[in-house]
């Protein structure tokens, strides 16, 4: 069994960068992550470009050197790789993590691998993994993605793109230029005020000219084979499909989170409990780092911002020593 101080689940650009700190610190840590490296960002769309510029997706002091204002998801893999490297982290990739316990004043984790004895945790998990369902007949077929890679997979056919946040206006302009009849369903009255500023427009204009159809204060009823309900302003109706991308958002792994024992707030938010001073949640010893610490208000944390939580739970560790 391996005996650490540190146990770090999610090798994220936040899991990297608290890997980093500990390491700094002179302690011993290790970075569990089910899939490859920084694997959200791998899942991303193919085609995407950051919000932020490349500054503020830096970790470790290790500048982020992009070839245009807005780093792409190609150039954000090839950057945080590079720091994973530079630093020699240790990082067990492809390994999920199946039981936390406490035992003896500290916590055994056991993997798909291995188990570890640790005095302290970290989680650092992310949001990308458990898509926001919309418990609707049909949304289990084959043709419903929750997730949108390539455009090219969609050509020639009729997609309906349910959202109206970035991932979907991505997913509906990149899924109509490689020619698809591309219908959106939105809940709101207008596409997200909060899609990146230069898309925006794109989209707009798309639906005012009558390229990409749209239904504005409306939601998908049912999902059939070859057609589904919309619930709009002007009653039922129902079109022809071919494949529905529901980007309808993410959310951490609350059932995770429970199983360790974190509390998390009764309302909507489900807000994981936690001191924002030293990211130490309502168990000793565990402790919450980037996005997670939002629960249902995703767009709360970011990589810049994310990135001291990092400084505040290795200081805290180190104080709780002394």
């Amino acid at each position: 069994m391996v005996h650490i101080d540190v146990l770090i689940i999610g090798a994220g650009p936040i899991g990297l960068t608290c890997g980093i700190e500990a390491g700094k610190a002179g302690l011993s840590y290790v970075i569990i992550e089910k899939g490859c490296l920084v694997n959200s960002l791998y899942n991303y769309p193919a085609n995407m470009t950051f919000f932020s510029t490349s500054e503020k997706l830096e970790i470790g002091d290790i500048p982020f050197v992009s070839i245009s204002l807005k780093p792409t998801r190609a150039e954000a893999l090839e950057y945080y790789r590079r720091a994973a490297i530079h630093y020699n982290l240790n990082i067990r990739l492809f390994e999920l993590v199946s039981k936390v316990s406490e035992t003896d004043g500290a916590f055994l984790i056991e993997t798909s691998k291995a188990s570890y004895f640790a005095k302290n945790i970290i989680v650092a998990t992310g949001f990308y993994d458990v898509p926001v369902k919309l418990d609707i007949p049909g949304e289990d077929l084959p043709k419903v993605s929750h997730y949108y890679k390539d455009p090219h997979y969609y050509a020639m056919q009729r997609v309906a793109v349910i959202g109206a946040g970035n991932s979907a206006v991505d997913a509906a302009l990149e899924t109509y230029r490689k020619s698809a009849e591309v219908t959106m369903i939105v809940k709101g009255d207008e596409i997200d005020s909060r899609v990146k500023y230069w898309v925006r427009p794109d989209i707009v204009n798309r639906i005012k000219e009558g390229s990409i159809k749209a239904y504005f204060n409306s939601r998908v009823t049912a999902i059939r084979e070859s057609e589904i309900d919309i619930e709009s302003t002007e009653g039922k109706i129902t079109i022809a499909n071919d494949f529905v991308l529901a980007m309808t958002g993410y959310r951490p792994n609350f059932n995770f989170l429970k199983h360790i024992g974190i509390n998390c707030s009764i309302d909507d938010r489900k807000l994981p409990s936690h001191n924002p001073d030293t990211m130490e949640t309502n168990i000793p010893g565990v402790y919450m780092a980037g996005v997670v610490c939002g629960g249902m208000d995703t767009h709360t944390y970011f990589i810049e911002n994310s990135r001291e939580h990092a400084v505040k739970i290795v200081n805290n560790i180190l104080e709780a020593e002394r």
